[in-house]
């Protein structure tokens, strides 16, 4: 069995990947008020803990390492590969990385940061108008950056769950629930019936198909 040390240790590839990605964010977020640095700092802690996992120290794998070998005797549990547990769970003999969660991950990252960056543009120029954002994203739903979060943490999870993440998800997605309650109501003082009509006919989260 190849050591630990063959797959893990690389705390380079932690920054570097953890610093792109954030900064990747950073770049189409642009956080300016409080809450919206919470978010962002929220978001941030996840992707540190994912790469941590991913090529630092595999704690998940550490935690489970034992019920892994006797359900998966002849399986190399601390292979870069073995840590797409989703994968190696199901008994996927090929490369997880062409496989089909590792590619609809791909959708869910690659249209997350897509939403994301739209979004900022048509909040980017209601603002500068100091108009209520309706287009773009907000036609559709009144929350896209959140979504868009939510998307892109969903498909890091496809491609590399943690105990960890697991975790923090549900506790992401409660506090960017509470956010958006708060920030419809500084909108609603902010832009009174205007906010009303737009929130009537446009859905929180989901948007209407």
């Amino acid at each position: 069995m190849a050591s630990p040390e063959n797959s893990y240790g690389l705390w380079t590839l932690v920054v570097l990947n953890s610093a792109i990605f954030i900064m990747f964010a950073f770049s189409f977020f642009k956080p300016n008020t409080t809450r919206d640095w919470r978010t962002f700092g929220a978001f941030s802690a996840f992707i540190v803990a994912l790469f941590v996992e991913m090529y630092g120290f595999p704690l998940t794998i550490y935690l489970i390492s034992g019920w892994l070998q006797t359900k998966f005797p002849g399986l190399d549990i601390f292979s870069h590969n073995s840590g797409h547990l989703w994968s190696t769970l199901m008994g996927d003999g090929g490369d997880p990385h062409f496989g089909t969660l590792h590619i609809t991950s791909y959708v869910f990252l690659g249209y997350g940061f897509y939403l994301l960056s739209s979004s900022w543009n048509a909040l980017y120029h209601a603002q500068r108008t100091k108009k209520l954002a309706t287009t773009g994203p907000y036609g559709k739903i009144r929350h896209p950056q959140y979504v868009a979060f939510v998307m892109i943490l969903l498909g890091f999870l496809l491609q590399w769950p943690t105990m960890l993440t697991l975790l923090m998800f549900p506790v992401l997605l409660l506090m960017y629930g509470r956010l958006s309650i708060t920030e419809e109501k500084e909108m609603q003082a902010q832009f009174g019936d205007a906010y009303t009509q737009y929130a009537k006919k446009t859905p929180r989260f989901i948007p209407n198909f």
